[in-house]
Parts: C-alpha cells; sequence; structure tokens
C-alpha cells in the first residue's frame, strides 16, 4: 500500500480545518439569537478572513525557500578565474604604492579588485565610479593592465 508524499498530507490537513472552521461557524450562527446574527457573521467572516491570511503567509513562505533552492547551482569553477592567484599577476604595486601614502588612501584589496576589472578591461572611468577611486590610482592601473596584455 502506497502511503501519500507529506505535501499531500498538509493538502488534506489544511481542507479538514477548513470543515471544521465552516462547521465552528455554522453552530455559533445557529446559536445565535437572530438579531445578532449579523455582529456573529461579520465576526466570523473576519476571523475566517484572517485565518486565510495567516495560512497563505505561512505556504508562501514555505513554498519561497523550496523554489530558490530548486534552482541549478553554478557549474563548478565558474569565475574562479577572476580570483585566481594569477589573475594578480602584473599588479603594479611599485607604481601604486605612492599614492597610497595620503590619508585618505584606498583599501588594498579594492586595489586588487580594481586590478581585475581593469585586467578584463574596463576603463578608468568605470573603475574610478563603481570603486570609487581616485583617477590617478584607477589609470595606473588600467594602463599596467593594457601594458600586460
Amino acid at each position: 500500500m502506497k502511503t501519500l508524499p507529506h505535501p499531500h498530507t498538509r493538502e488534506g490537513a489544511a481542507m479538514l480545518g477548513v470543515f471544521m472552521l465552516v462547521a465552528v461557524e455554522l453552530v455559533a450562527l445557529s446559536a445565535a439569537p437572530v438579531r445578532d446574527w449579523a455582529v456573529v457573521g461579520g465576526a466570523l467572516a473576519g476571523g475566517a478572513a484572517s485565518v486565510f491570511i495567516v495560512l497563505a503567509a505561512l505556504w508562501h513562505g514555505r513554498s519561497g525557500p523550496a523554489v530558490r533552492h530548486a534552482r541549478p547551482a553554478p557549474p563548478r569553477g565558474a569565475g574562479e578565474e577572476w580570483f585566481a592567484a594569477q589573475a594578480l599577476e602584473g599588479f603594479p604595486m611599485q607604481a601604486v604604492r605612492p599614492l597610497l601614502l595620503g590619508p585618505n588612501a584606498p583599501p588594498v584589496g579594492r586595489l586588487y579588485t580594481a586590478w581585475v576589472f581593469a585586467a578584463y578591461g574596463h576603463d578608468v572611468v568605470w573603475i574610478e565610479r563603481n570603486l570609487d577611486l581616485p583617477g590617478e590610482v584607477a589609470r595606473v592601473l588600467v594602463e599596467a593592465a593594457r601594458q600586460r596584455r
């Protein structure tokens, strides 16, 4: 005998919960005096709407990560050439060092990142704007990367 998968069991439990809620509402409505049916019906409709919203939020929250995890992983090694040790070969440390002695010197990690982008063909303006580097530093890196190619 085959058992039902877990998602179907949750759907069945949700349906049973809805039927129970309807039954409780009908009992509460029939037990109330006729003159209070509008008030009781409104309260029950508001309660049912609240339960629906909470259940929908829970269902959406649980189904969201499953969809995100279902995406295929990038192939092994994708992008590794950007961060390999060979990516920093030819880095012009001697040319950049005097520019780093000032009080507002950029961090070395940002210089390495700029070097990789320069090696892949980005220009001075792009590096200045996106990595917030002084133009002089970006120019030295781009020129060294061009000479390396």
